[in-house]
């Protein structure tokens, strides 16, 4: 299953096109993608097939972030050996949590404004949370998400790095820094959901590339560390983190410039075509 955001709408994208969720349960579930995910688990038992429904053509740049009004963002720094590596830093004794303010959603496609020349890139799997979860062990964590998707982690490092202390929720919060999708893909659908094949890159320029079996703390993990801490619901956002070739770790470094498309794919859960426009005052 593969759930989307199709003009404020949860739909579900098959071979053919877009199903409306609500036209499809007589209005027993949406029409928003909120609702959906806040009844997941009744959802899943009682939605399973699509026989007979209505197709919507669509194209990627139609959809919006499939989880649009999450209650919580988490991300986490520094979880690929090879960007520890990089960055030269001991590899964090827990994981580093921060936050990512919702109104920095965007879409699979939605066009991202740079607000200035030194705005960075971050190809990240993100994991939805399905149903509330609080002190959860990592052997009881898949059972709390609804599924995988495809993220990008943008980040203003001037922003980021204005002290005394880092800024980092600031920096990574401008509009559409956070774009997502192009859908939550089930368990059931994705191969191995602990080895999947991640990559980043704009035109020919291959920036980022690596499997999800290098995070240093695998989904589960991060499930159990958060959920230690805050109680997840459903519908939060966890981004895994990025692996190494960031632009600011790069000699030269390499930000994002106007004009550019940066493209974000993650094996079996689709791709993110996000263009980038001069946003500067």
């Amino acid at each position: 299953m593969r759930l989307a955001n199709l003009a404020g709408r949860a739909v579900l994208l098959v071979d053919g096109g877009a199903v409306d969720v609500a036209e499809l349960t007589d209005g027993k579930y949406g029409p928003a993608p909120r609702d959906v995910l806040d009844r997941w688990t009744q959802f899943r038992a009682e939605v399973t097939g699509v026989e007979g429904a209505d197709r919507i053509p669509y194209a990627t740049g139609d959809l919006g972030a499939p989880v649009p009004e999450p209650r919580q963002v988490f991300a986490v720094g520094l979880n690929y050996a090879d960007h520890v590596a990089a960055a030269r830093v001991p590899t964090p004794e827990f994981p580093m949590i921060f936050t990512k303010f919702p109104s920095s959603l965007g879409g699979p496609a939605t066009p991202v404004a740079l607000p200035s020349a030194v705005v960075d890139y971050e190809a990240e799997l993100v994991a939805v949370i399905g149903r509330e979860a609080s002190r959860v062990s990592e052997s009881e964590a898949w059972s709390h998400v609804a599924g995988l998707t495809v993220g990008q982690d943008l980040s203003e490092r001037s922003v980021q790095g204005r002290g005394p202390a880092p800024q980092y929720s600031m920096g990574k919060s401008f509009a559409g820094f956070s774009p997502t999708g192009p859908a939550v893909v089930t368990l059931d659908e994705i191969g191995d959901r602990d080895d999947l094949a991640l990559r980043g890159w704009i035109g020919d320029e291959v920036l980022q590339e690596s499997r999800t079996k290098e995070l240093i703390r695998s989904v589960p993990a991060l499930i159990a560390y958060i959920s230690g801490i805050c109680r997840l619901f459903a519908g939060d956002l966890i981004f895994t983190g990025s692996p190494a070739g960031v632009g600011m770790g790069r000699k030269p470094q390499r930000f994002l410039r106007p004009g550019e498309t940066l493209m974000t794919e993650i094996e079996g859960l689709g791709r993110l075509e996000i263009p980038l426009v001069d946003g500067s005052l």
